[in-house]
């Protein structure tokens, strides 16, 4: 698994959203961008963590910022998910899991006492020169927004 650490450059990418725009990092020269990984569509954790950066989506603008959902679920599913909460932001649809692995958040997860492979919760806040800011693996899905601010203040 690919470690990446805060001061590092940001592998770049491509990923189809939920509307099949095509969207690459290097769309977002010059503004921060929160890209944040998440396991599944329509689960409670990952329909909290959505929520609060849509109810925070304004702040982010304000702030320079473009929000990124990444999962492995397909385009057709994020779709379903952003049209049910009003997601603003683009979900990138990484069924291939380039991205999940160039990120390194493709990795082994415990539950219930077993091993499987999936998804890392990890948020990566990147700044306008593609570098990394900051790493956030212990996420708070219900203030997530606040986690992310709370390094500005």
């Amino acid at each position: 698994m690919i470690q990446l650490k805060e001061g590092m450059k940001a592998p770049g990418f491509e990923g189809i959203d939920q509307n099949g725009k095509v969207i690459n990092l290097s769309d977002f020269t010059g503004k921060k961008v929160v890209l944040y990984f998440y396991p599944k569509d329509n689960t409670p954790a990952c329909t909290d963590e959505a929520c609060n950066l849509r109810d925070n989506y304004n702040s982010f603008l304000k702030k320079g910022f473009a929000v990124i959902g990444v999962s492995s679920d397909n385009e057709k599913s994020h779709k379903r998910f952003a049209s049910k909460f009003n997601l603003p932001f683009s979900l990138i649809a990484d069924t291939s899991k380039k991205m999940l692995n160039d990120y390194g958040v493709w990795g082994e997860k415990k539950m219930f006492g077993k091993s499987y492979s999936g998804i890392i919760r990890t948020t990566f806040v990147i700044d306008e020169k593609g570098i990394i800011e900051r790493i956030i693996t212990k996420v708070d899905t219900g203030e997530h927004t606040k986690q992310i601010f709370d390094m500005y203040n």
